[in-house]
Formats: structure tokens, sequence, C-alpha cells
């Protein structure tokens, strides 16, 4: 999978995209991040890539030309239109259920917008879809865009040892994972609960359902309400719609 990513900010996404997983998935060609810097296209002798808006108003606005440039850099001499993400606070908000789709994407071209966002015709012209990592407003696109493509790549075959490694934990199957415990056995005298130490694994599985949706009750009564919804609505078409 290819992430071509159009900012400002090249350094600060190539230091945190280089760590960890997905730094080693990138070093086994798995994945392939590339950042474009859009000052480097801008055609204005002081490489200034922001104007003050129409209309009046605070703040100023990216400038269509160099964002526009970038992209056409990217996607010169391919044969197809990679999907086009604008991060922005007025998208869809990042879900597990986007990702998934996400991950079947061969090329994700982001931009990263700052100051007021970017210019309107910019959106129209080259963005197949707006995403938004939460309901709140950050300084800029950077973040939003290592947050995407860390959820997105963790899902690709090969990043993670296998599927078990992500298809267990919190809102792959809409619930919130179970709690997790480890050596020792006892801390602050606080003990692991008895049933992970039995070894009976057909128990140790039912015990981590139960805890699935009693976290998720608790923690999350929003998402829990929707399984449950999804749960009776699939019980009501029978078990060829599962």
């Amino acid at each position: 999978m290819i992430f071509d990513i159009l900012t400002l900010f090249p350094e600060s996404i190539d230091r945190f995209l280089s760590e960890s997983i997905i730094g080693r998935a990138r070093e086994k060609g798995i994945i392939t991040v590339r950042t474009h810097n859009i000052r480097d296209y801008s055609k204005d002798k002081h490489k200034k890539v922001d104007d003050y808006p129409y209309g009046g108003g605070t703040g100023m606005v990216m400038t269509p030309q160099p964002i526009y440039d970038a992209w056409n850099h990217v996607i010169k001499g391919l044969k197809y239109k990679p999907k086009t993400i604008y991060m922005s606070p007025q998208g869809k908000v990042l879900t597990q259920k986007i990702a998934n789709d996400l991950k079947n994407e061969n090329h994700i071209v982001i931009l990263c917008g700052h100051y007021e966002g970017v210019d309107e015709r910019i959106i129209e012209e080259i963005v197949d879809m707006e995403i938004s990592i939460g309901d709140y407003v950050l300084t800029g696109g950077e973040l939003p865009a290592m947050v995407l493509v860390d959820c997105v790549s963790r899902l690709v075959e090969g990043v993670l040892p296998s599927e078990d490694a992500f298809s267990q934990e919190s809102h792959y199957d809409g619930l919130l994972e179970y709690p997790q415990y480890t050596r020792p056995p006892e801390f602050l005298s606080r003990s692991v609960p008895d049933i992970l130490l039995s070894g009976h694994h057909a128990n140790i599985q039912k015990w981590r359902e139960e805890q699935k949706l009693e976290r998720t009750r608790r923690k999350r009564p929003d998402l829990y309400r929707k399984y449950m919804q999804k749960l009776k609505r699939d019980e009501k078409k029978g078990p060829e719609h599962k």
C-alpha cells in the first residue's frame, strides 16, 4: 500500500512514521509512505502558500495552486486516480469500519490542511473523501494524517504478525477489548483473575467475551446500544445474514 502525504511539515510526519511497527513495515516494503512539501510547489517568489479569504474573516486560507501542483506531481504517469483524502474537522469521523474499507485501497493520497483550511475548489477538484479524527479542531492536518496512516496500515497483511493481533482489539467487532494482564500475578494487592491462570481456554474465551460486553456497556453505552441493536436485527434476519 502506498501513502502520499501533501503537507507543510513533512519532517514531523517522516519522524513519527519511521518508528515502531509502521517503521518496520516501511523497511520491509509492505507499505510505502512518501511526504511532499506543498511549499515546494508554490509559484510565489517567497514560496507563499496562503492568502486572505475572500469575504473577510480571521485567519488565512491555503491557496489552491501549490496543492494542485503537488497532487499532480504525485499522480503523474499513473493510469488510475488514487483515493484522495482531506483531513478535515468537517469530514466523517474515522472509525474501524472506515479503516477496514481503506485497507483495500492500493494507493491513498492524504492532504493536510492548515490555517483556516484550504480553498474549496481544491476539495471539489481532487478530494474523494474528508475524514476527521474527532469533533474538535487542531492546528493542522499532520496529526490526523499520521493517525489515519497508522490505523489503516496495521490492518494491511504482513504489518502485524497475524489477523488475531488486531481482530481481538477494541472496536474491531463493535465492542471494547477485554482487560489484559501480565506478570506478576499480584501487584499492589491486586490479583490477576483466577480464570486467566486456570489454563482452561474455553472458559477464558467465555470470560473475555463477557468482559467485552460489560466493558462496552459501562464505558461506551453508545457502542453497546449499537451492538445490541445489530444483534437483534441479525437474529430477526436469520443465521444466513449474520
